[in-house]
Formats: structure tokens, C-alpha cells, sequence
């Protein structure tokens, strides 16, 4: 099977390449490169001493994603591309909303005119909202979603499945993410933000490596034990390799190249369709949450170094608390986290030691 990643030069999406190169898939990227770097892709093919295929291109551009698809017959698509800064998306709506939306409007279609209708959608925890209940089951309503780019993830949530409703030929899968934290083992791949960071342990490692010089922690006065927002942090390995078991699921099996549309016909139960609709909703966390304090002590003491901090006043878009519960992926994909907090921060902290600027050298 050959699958489309989109924004496969990224953070999520070239972990999530690595996994799906090792279950024995082919893979296709395309990415505008515009907040990943193409470097990550060569890594990715050291890693796994396979090859994918690069093509770099704006979703926004259809032209291009319909000479993609002529050229490369694709099975399923993994859609990571968009833009995803929580504070930011509050002072850009316009180019969130047209971004996220616009773009993943232009990919479907595209998908739909090659006979393409599997669809694995990279959402978010923020379409809860400020959640009804901790910790958060699949079946949480959402709530007032806080920030444009949460609502970009809720309406394309709800575009994906409405897309299902009138076709009912799509399959479409929604990992809802907690807090991806981390970096491959090998230290070759990591998070590579451009700028200030605006996730709280790239910042952490950047000031760790000497790029910052102090960690900024928005607001210390939330209703939690020590006044930090508390969030689910998951090794971004483990959510790769949870790509790879929803798709399995979706997909029906792992079948043979080109044994697609077999596996779609057979290996997903009848049974197993008419309960969920051709529509699949996943929480990818750890079930735990870490206070941002939490997350710096672990740090320091996973790499025996200090992190300098200051408070600053709360970011637009927090809630204080958000931490999954992710029992349905575990009983239904077969999936559970297993890295550690302190895990993630030793890898973080082996990518960036050994990658101060990045990809950059």
C-alpha cells in the first residue's frame, strides 16, 4: 500500500514516516516545507535504510496535488499538514482558518476525483474544549473550543464526517493528539520548531542547549496543585506508531501491495462497519497528566541539568487541565503508550544536544 503523508517533513509526520516505512508500507510526502525542513526526510530514510518519495507542495495548490496523484497512485492519506500554534492561531485567524480548512477542502477533493476515500485526520484534544470531564473519554462533549486553530481541528472533524455521510465509501479516522513530546532514539529526528517555540519542552531543550536564555511559563495561577496548566504529554514515537495501528484498522489489515481494494471488501467486519460508521474517533495519549512545573523538574532530573524560568501572564486559548483517557484505543487498535515522561525528556534532550539549531547543523 502506498500512503500519502501530508506534511511528512514535520515534527508528527516524519516520526510517523519511520513507522510506516517499518510495517512495510510505501510512502509518499508532501510538504510545503514552510515550518519543517527537508532534511528530516533524508534522516527519516537513514533511520529506516528505505526510501519514500518527496514532493514538495502547498495543499492550497491543487494543481499540484492532482499531478501527485496522477503519478502516484495512492491507497490511503495521513493528513498532518497546517498550521498548529495554539497562541498564534488567536492573532491569525484568517490565515488559520483558510489554511487548515481550505487546504484540507483542496485535499479531499483531490482525494475524491482519484477514487481515494481513506482519510487518517490529525485533530486534537483542544476540540474538547474546557472539558466537561477529566479524564477525557471519546465520548466527552466538546465544549467551547479556545482557540481558532482548536476550532479548525472541530469543523474539519465535522467536515470529514459529514463527507462520510453523504458517501458512505469514506473511511475516515480521527486521532484526537494530547501533548507529542520527544524525539526518535537515534537522536537523528526531533522537533525543529522556526522561531520561539511555542511548545513548552522545545522551549525547555532550547534553553537547555543554551539557545534561550530562560524558560517563559504562561501563568502560574490555574486552579491546579501548583498553579500550571496540566496536559498529557506522549512520546511522539508512541503516536507514531499509533498511526500506524489506526490505519491498520482502517485499512481493515496490512494487506500486499496493491491488495487493496480487497482488504477494504474483506478484511474490515460487517459487523465492525455498521457499528462505527465508516468513522473512527481515537484518543492518542497517556492517560496521565504532568503540570508544566512537573515536566521541568522531570527534564532536569533526566538530564541532570537546571532549567531557569520566569512566570509570565496566561496565553490566550490555555484550559488549565486536559489529560485523555485512551482505553478505547487500547482495546480497539491494540495500542498503549509505553514511553515515560522522563523518556521524553531524555530523547528531547539527545535531538537537541546533538542538533542545536536543528536541522540546520
Amino acid at each position: 500500500m502506498r500512503i500519502l503523508v501530508t506534511g511528512g517533513a514535520g515534527y508528527i509526520g516524519s516520526h510517523t514516516c519511520v513507522e510506516l516505512l517499518g510495517a512495510g508500507y510505501r510512502v509518499v510526502v508532501v510538504d510545503n516545507l514552510a515550518n519543517s525542513n527537508e532534511e528530516s526526510l533524508r534522516r527519516v530514510q537513514e533511520i529506516t535504510g528505505k526510501g519514500l518519495t518527496f514532493v514538495k507542495a502547498d495543499l492550497l495548490d491543487r494543481a499540484a496535488l492532482d499531478a501527485l496523484f496522477y503519478e502516484h497512485p495512492i491507497d490511503a492519506v495521513i493528513h498532518f499538514a497546517g498550521l498548529k500554534a495554539v497562541g498564534e492561531s488567536v492573532y491569525k485567524p484568517l490565515e488559520y482558518y483558510h489554511n487548515n480548512i481550505t487546504g484540507t477542502l483542496a485535499l479531499c477533493d483531490v482525494m475524491r476525483s482519484h477514487g481515494v476515500k481513506s482519510i487518517v485526520f490529525s485533530s486534537s484534544a483542544t476540540v474538547y474544549g474546557d472539558p466537561a470531564q477529566i479524564p477525557i473519554t471519546e465520548g466527552c462533549p466538546k465544549g467551547e473550543i479556545m482557540s481558532p486553530y482548536g476550532r479548525t481541528k472541530g469543523m474539519l472533524e465535522q467536515i470529514l464526517t459529514d463527507l462520510h455521510t453523504a458517501d458512505p465509501g469514506w473511511q475516515v479516522m480521527l486521532l484526537r493528539y494530547f501533548n507529542p513530546i520527544g524525539a526518535h532514539i537515534s537522536g537523528r529526528i526531533g522537533e525543529d520548531p522556526k522561531g520561539i517555540p511555542n511548545n513548552l519542552v522545545p522551549y525547555v531543550s532550547q534553553v537547555a542547549v543554551g539557545k534561550l536564555e530562560k524558560l517563559g511559563i504562561f501563568g502560574h495561577d490555574y486552579p491546579t496543585p501548583d498553579g500550571t496548566c496540566i496536559r498529557d504529554y506522549i512520546h511522539v514515537v508512541d503516536l507514531a506508531v499509533g498511526h500506524v495501528k489506526a490505519l491498520g484498522k482502517m485499512m481493515g489489515a496490512v494487506p500486499k501491495a496493491g491488495a487493496v481494494a480487497d482488504s477494504i471488501k474483506g478484511g474490515i467486519g460487517t459487523s465492525d462497519r455498521d457499528a462505527v460508521g465508516g468513522v473512527w474517533v481515537y484518543n492518542l495519549g497517556t492517560g496521565v497528566g504532568y503540570s508544566v512545573l512537573d515536566v521541568i523538574h522531570a527534564y532536569e532530573t533526566a538530564n541532570n541539568i537546571k532549567i531557569p524560568y520566569e512566570f509570565k501572564p496566561r496565553r490566550a486559548g490555555d484550559v488549565p487541565v486536559c489529560y485523555s483517557d485512551a482505553t478505547k484505543a487500547r482495546d480497539e487498535l491494540g495500542w498503549v503508550a509505553t514511553h515515560t515522561l522522563e523518556d521524553m525528556c531524555r530523547d528531547s534532550y539527545r535531538w537537541q544536544s546533538a542538533n542545536p539549531r536543528g536541522y540546520e547543523g
